[in-house]
């Protein structure tokens, strides 16, 4: 594990790949000032930047973390996971619950009419 971050590791990965550190920003969607920082140990990487560059450099999250110096995580399997059919469940998931909620309300008035009409009954 490296101490800080290894410039020379990273610019080498991406030398093998024919990229750049402008390649880096645009896919952290980061400025070249805050890659530069990166490459300099004056930025940490966050755990969805980890995950980024390893697929980006065809690397591990954990020998990206490695090289990126001591403090910098290594993502969960969780984060690595492609969550599209999970959030395509908590769509359906909401859609349902916006139906149950509208039906309630309409329960509800049903409810108040009748009981407003056996007031004026009585």
């Amino acid at each position: 594990m490296a101490l800080f971050f290894d410039q020379d590791w990273f610019d080498q990965q991406l030398k093998s790949i024919a990229r750049t550190h402008e390649d880096v920003a645009a896919l952290l969607r980061l400025t070249s000032i805050q890659v530069a920082e990166i490459w300099k140990d004056q930025r940490e990487l966050l755990p969805h930047e980890v995950s980024a560059l390893a697929k980006l450099l065809n690397a591990t999250p954990a020998e990206v973390a490695d090289h990126a110096g001591v403090s910098t995580p290594v993502p969960s399997a969780l984060e690595n996971a492609d969550m599209t059919p999970v959030l395509t469940r908590l769509d359906e998931m909401n859609g349902r619950l916006d139906r149950i909620e509208r039906a309630l309300v309409d329960l509800k008035s049903l409810v108040l009419e009748q009981s407003a009409a056996k007031s004026k009954e009585v």
